[in-house]
């Protein structure tokens, strides 16, 4: 594998059954993906992206094909290595945020760190608080969704996948629930920080 690349799909394909039906949503798909990459994969609806996220992300399994992280062949991996895969290696971000409504900004990106196992709570509160801050959230710590606008929520989606220092954000339709102004400063923020 080329040096930097930290994802790679061989001839990655998957198939879903209906009925006697088979329908391709991924067919022989090739593609390098390296360090510190933004990259944006475009097409109509049902053309495979979610699906293609789903197979990186180690969500779903190929029908066939190889899926490369930091040079392991995660399309190997057992469930248990795959539960850990996610948990620590793998940020997701959503169209529609996941955020917990009852949890204030700081709590929702710390459940990150707790999946991921860290214990102590002054440490889970100190790298919320400096993640929130990079995403422009300084001040927000405390507030709950329902505080918050929709670039806001969004915002702390984002710090939550990133918290956990994942090898790889995947994030499907981030900006399809906001405005075009708050999208524009979404894509923003995923530019400057897939550079650090």
């Amino acid at each position: 594998m080329a040096k930097n690349v930290i994802v790679k799909t061989e001839d990655l394909k998957r198939a879903f059954e209906f009925g006697e039906s088979k329908i391709w949503a991924l067919n022989g798909v090739d593609m390098e993906v390296r360090k510190g990459e933004f990259v944006v994969v475009l097409g109509p609806s049902g053309a495979g992206k979610t699906t293609l996220l789903n197979m990186i992300g180690g969500v779903d399994r190929p029908t066939s094909g190889k899926v490369f992280v930091g040079g392991e062949d995660i399309t190997q991996f057992n469930n248990d290595q795959l539960n850990s895969y996610r948990r620590n290696d793998v940020g997701w971000i959503f169209q529609f945020f996941n955020i917990v409504a009852s949890l204030r900004a700081w709590e929702n990106v710390g459940l990150a760190l707790e999946f991921k196992g860290v214990k102590s709570m002054s440490s889970i509160k100190k790298e919320a608080f400096a993640i929130l801050e990079k995403v422009g959230l300084k001040g927000k710590e405390y507030r709950f969704p329902s505080q918050l606008s929709g670039g806001e929520q969004q915002r702390v989606a984002i710090a939550r996948a990133l918290v956990k220092k994942p090898k790889i954000v995947c994030a499907d339709e981030p900006t399809g629930n906001l405005d075009s102004k708050s999208g524009n400063q979404i894509i923003s923020i995923h530019n400057k920080l897939s550079k650090v």
